[in-house]
């Protein structure tokens, strides 16, 4: 099978096609001819960084988690599966598991679903990894009807889908952006959009909420932004982070009662830990697609599988408007 390859690792780290015997199934797994894959910013920070993320595979490497494809066979002990079956997941590309920048890949069974009926291939790419962790997220914090919820980053890949399912739950959102691409992208998925370089936290929080706060702050930038997400949450409420990897102050933490809730939805994959949590979401997060509650945003440009470099590159410029898929 065809596959495209790193040997090194670095910012300017090339992909090469190569030649892999196409893998066999396994218990408990599947193997699926791929269709497409997307390209997440953990995808490019183990490119660029190799070994100094434990995570990282052992070079030679196909990288690749998120996936869309065709069940071609199916192991033992699998039931649900089926030669043929469409199927979306996030099931490898770190660690010891092949990733989904090849015609075929291993899967274990557990961490897919079937696709949405009513995405293409190239769309059921765009959600897992970002489905799960907005899906995930939202529901630790307890969102709900009736509900202020605050999306940091409501136009990027974690961030719009956290937005609509947020929606989904009965909440009423509001999330963050810049520039007029990133607003309008935000009202259309019918959130309220706020420009976080024209207004303090301290001005939007008192427009929109009184000066109470929101219920429930997701905040898919992290970091240092942290600090925004404390002030702009509601006394005892609720702050999610998809990165949390620095030292804080959580001093304002404290004072307001905030539960803080961390999602790094790549745990099941590298312990398996609990992987039928994965493939459960996805097949919620698939009827809810299907339902039309749901719809993920995709960058125009397209890539093919040998163009897996530029499509590192569209995503790494920050220019992209919705997630970048490969089809394969």
């Amino acid at each position: 099978m065809q596959a495209m390859n790193l040997t090194t690792y670095g910012p300017d780290a090339a992909f090469s096609p190569t030649e892999l015997p196409r893998p066999a199934a396994t218990p408990g797994h599947v193997v699926v001819r791929v269709k497409a894959t997307s390209v997440n910013t953990i995808d490019m920070m183990i490119r660029d960084m190799g070994k100094d993320l434990p995570l990282s595979p052992d070079l030679p490497a196909v990288l690749g988690m998120d996936f869309a494809g065709i069940v071609e066979e199916v192991g033992e002990g699998v039931t649900g599966f089926a030669p043929g079956d469409e199927v979306y997941g996030c099931a490898g590309g770190l660690a010891d598991l092949q990733g989904a920048l090849a015609e075929y890949m291993l899967a274990d069974a557990r961490l897919i679903a079937p696709k949405p009926k009513t995405l293409t291939m190239r769309k059921a790419a765009a959600v897992p990894l970002v489905g799960i962790t907005a899906y995930e997220g939202l529901h630790r914090a307890g969102v709900g009807t009736g509900q202020r919820v605050l999306v940091h980053g409501g136009a990027g890949g974690v961030g719009h889908l956290a937005v609509q399912i947020a929606r989904h739950l009965g909440a009423e959102v509001w999330a963050t952006g810049s520039g007029d691409a990133q607003l309008q992208t935000i009202r259309s998925f019918g959130a309220t959009p706020i420009d976080f370089k024209a207004q303090t936290v301290e001005d939007y929080v008192q427009a929109h909420t009184g000066g109470a706060g929101f219920d429930v702050v997701f905040d898919s930038v992290g970091g240092a932004n942290l600090t925004n997400s404390f002030a702009a949450a509601a006394l005892n409420g609720q702050v999610v982070t998809t990165v949390a990897l620095l030292e804080l102050d959580l001093t304002p933490a404290h004072f307001r009662g905030l539960s803080l809730h961390v999602v790094f939805m790549l745990i099941p994959m590298l312990h398996d830990f609990r992987r039928e949590a994965h493939g459960s979401i996805l097949a919620d997060l698939a009827q809810i697609i299907d339902a039309g509650a749901v719809k993920p945003l995709l960058d125009a440009e397209r890539f093919a599988l040998t163009e897996v470099g530029a499509a590192y590159d569209r995503l790494k410029s920050g220019q992209a408007i919705g997630k970048v898929v490969v089809e394969v």
